[in-house]
Parts: C-alpha cells; structure tokens; sequence
C-alpha cells in the first residue's frame, strides 16, 4: 500500500534513484487544479543565519520556477498559500516585508506570465490588503485576463473558516430573500459560494517543510483530495520535486468513498 504521508528527505539534491523524468510524468495523468501550502521560508533562512525576509524573497524565485513547470506539464489551476488570516500575527516587518513581495514578484515576472498565457487570479479577502499589494495584484489580474493557459491563483489573506462563515451568511440570506429555496441547499450550491466557485477542487495538495496539517487552508475543497508531504523547505522546492509529487500522485487509486 502507498503510505499517504511520503515525505521527502530535507534535501533539495535528487539521486539518480530518485529522480523522475518529465517524459515519464507526462505519460500519467496531470493532475488538473494543484494546491500549494509553501511552508519553511523562515526556517530556511534561519539555518543560514540570515534574517526571515530573506527565506521569502528566496521562496518568491520558487514560484517562478514552479509555476513554469505546472504549465509545461499541462496543470490547470496552481493555487498557492501566499498569506493566511492568521499570519498577520507575525511582526509587523515581516508582515510588510511579505506585502511587498507580489508587488515585486509581478512587476518582475508579468511580462514573462503573459507571455507564456498564464492568467493570475486571487482568494482572500482583499478588504484588508495594503493598497499598494492590490494595486498590483488587480494590475495582474486586469492584464492577464484574456490568458487560457494555466491559472496561478494566490491565496492573499486567505482563511478557510472565514471563507465558509462567510458562504453560510450568504446563503442565509439569500434564503431569505427568496433567492434559493432551502431545500435546493447541495455540496454543489454550497461550493458556488465559496471563492474557488469558478475552480476545479485541488487534486493534489503538496506542503513543503515536513510539517503535516492544512493550517486553515481549503478545508472544504481538500476533502477528497490527494496529500503529499516533504522535509524540504520552500525555497528549496524545485521542478523535480514537483515532478516527484505528481509522480506520486499517478501512483494512487483515487476511489472517492467508492470501491
């Protein structure tokens, strides 16, 4: 039986055993929506004596490299958990350091995102981004919409519990106002009101740095979804290691509660 939690060493170096080849990857089936939870950026910099801004810049360079890959690969969706509801809690300068970096990574990458027709998307709540992070999130947005390539979706500000409060608050109000009848309330009415209603639920779910939990992210759209696990931390995190994870993934049965 394949062990649902495989991890990786914590060691961004490939053996010859290990190493997966993109040909053989794309012989399987690509998993469509690929959902990200890019954990260790602090850790990273820490083992290197260096200041925990300096793991997110590092990690920022990833999600260039990864992104290119997913969209080779043929991946429709990659969301990535770029800023929880619960990581305004961490200093104030890392805070505004981390709000800064869309702003850089688009400014620096868009060009080359249009060019290749991947289209930026964002969940979260955006209410309470700094102006400057959404001026060029929404920038981003505006000027990749008319791409069908791959669509890289950031989760800024994003909270699973939140999203789903917010879903039920909205549906009881449309209740109310006569808008859905109650008993027509299904998973699939309840999806459409969450902020991947547009979106293919995740078919894999890849979180980096050996930690093991969804720290409020996709709760609802994870549930059936296939989980991989690594020791090896995000700005660590390369095309082969994402290679290893759909591998990975090609080898399971995917029964979803059926036989």
């Amino acid at each position: 039986m394949i062990n649902l939690f495989k991890r990786w060493k914590d060691n961004p170096q490939t053996t010859d055993e290990d190493r997966i080849e993109k040909e053989d990857v794309l012989k399987g089936e690509i998993p469509e929506h690929i959902a990200i939870i890019m954990d260790g950026n602090g850790r990273w910099a820490k083992k290197r004596a260096l200041p925990r801004i300096a793991g997110h810049h590092e990690g920022m360079k990833v999600v260039r490299k990864v992104t290119k890959q997913a969209n080779e690969l043929g991946v429709k969706v990659l969301t990535l958990y770029a800023f929880s509801t619960e990581n305004w809690k961490r200093p104030k300068t890392e805070v505004d350091y981390i709000m800064k970096l869309p702003e850089e990574f688009l400014n620096t990458y868009l060009p080359e995102l249009i060019e290749e027709n991947v289209q930026v998307r964002i969940i979260g709540d955006k209410h309470k981004l700094p102006p400057h992070t959404l001026r060029a999130v929404n920038k981003a947005i505006k000027d990749t919409d008319n791409n069908t390539g791959l669509i890289l979706n950031f989760a800024l500000n994003y909270g699973s519990r939140a999203e789903i409060v917010t879903a039920v608050q909205q549906i009881v109000q449309d209740i109310k106002d006569g808008s859905i009848n109650e008993n027509e309330l299904d998973e699939s009415v309840f999806s459409n009101y969450l902020m991947t209603q547009s979106l293919k639920d995740p078919d894999l779910l890849i979180r980096t740095s050996g930690e093991i939990r969804l720290s409020n992210f996709m709760l609802w759209q994870l549930a059936y979804s296939e989980f991989w696990f690594t020791d090896i931390l995000w700005p660590d995190f390369n095309e082969q290691n994402l290679l290893q994870a759909i591998h990975t993934y090609q080898q399971r049965g995917r029964r979803f509660g059926g036989v």
